[in-house]
């Protein structure tokens, strides 16, 4: 059964990791699959892993007056938007005493400020009884040495989902929280360090979680097909976590 048939889905940040695994996902079930990055390179290479004639647009939802160009962009090809998935982020992480005012920036300008406009500049291309589903963390809501700004980003987007629930109750649209744990995704190199800086990182990540391992992103693409799809349709302003039990260690 596919649970997105004739649908239209807009993934912001999906043209790699979790977002990329998300659009492939939905294009299997039948949905029309709009994706944004910054990068054009990457987003060709994810069109093609997607199929179903997806649209790819290079878009950075930290230029908030081209946010709304992304979204006539879909909109002419597919018309209005019936899941929006907002998951374009960052993160940097450094102690509090080296953290600098241009990360801080960054990681509010994309996690926070992105997440705000991306939602606001979409409502006139919104379905109404459309889902929004907004990438959080599972360290929104515990201490993490290094994380602090980044950490508090996503508290305040899962603020945002709270309160966007009910200023769009009337048009039906539910806004929900995903909340991954530690996820093998190529953040890990990207960050420039060494294969054994890595597979190190991994092994300690996978030890915050009582499954034991780190998860990926194929079994978070699930979760989103959940929040996007009528199986969730009492869901509303809420959060799903998906992370190997981080929170109750």
């Amino acid at each position: 059964m596919k649970k997105l048939e004739n649908k239209v889905a807009v993934i912001t940040g999906g043209n790699s990791g979790i977002g990329l695994s998300t659009a492939i996902l939905f294009a299997k079930h039948g949905a029309q699959v709009a994706i944004t990055g910054r990068d054009n390179l990457t987003i060709q290479s994810a069109l093609k892993q997607i199929g179903n004639d997806a649209l790819g647009i290079v878009s950075d939802v930290t230029e908030v007056s081209k946010i709304d160009a992304a979204y006539k962009q879909v909109n002419d090809k597919f018309g209005k938007i019936d899941v929006l998935i907002i998951n374009a982020g960052v993160y940097l992480g450094a102690p509090l005493a080296d953290f600098t005012e241009e990360q801080f920036d960054l990681t509010s300008d994309i996690n926070f400020k992105g997440v705000f406009f991306s939602i606001q500049k979409a409502l006139p291309y919104l379905n109404d009884g459309a889902s929004i589903v907004i990438t959080s963390s599972a360290v929104a809501e515990i201490a993490m040495p290094t994380a602090a700004a980044y950490s508090a980003s996503k508290a305040a987007v899962n603020s945002l989902a709270k309160t966007f629930s009910l200023e769009l109750a009337d048009r039906k649209i539910r806004v929900n929280l995903l909340s991954p744990g530690p996820i093998v995704t190529l953040i890990f190199s990207r960050s420039g360090a060494t294969e054994e800086e890595v597979a190190n990182t991994q092994t300690a990540m996978a030890g915050l979680t009582v499954v034991g391992r780190l998860g990926n992103v194929e079994e978070i693409a699930e979760g989103f097909l959940y929040l996007a799809s009528d199986d969730s349709r009492f869901m509303i302003g809420s959060e799903l976590l998906l992370d190997g039990g981080v929170r109750l260690k």
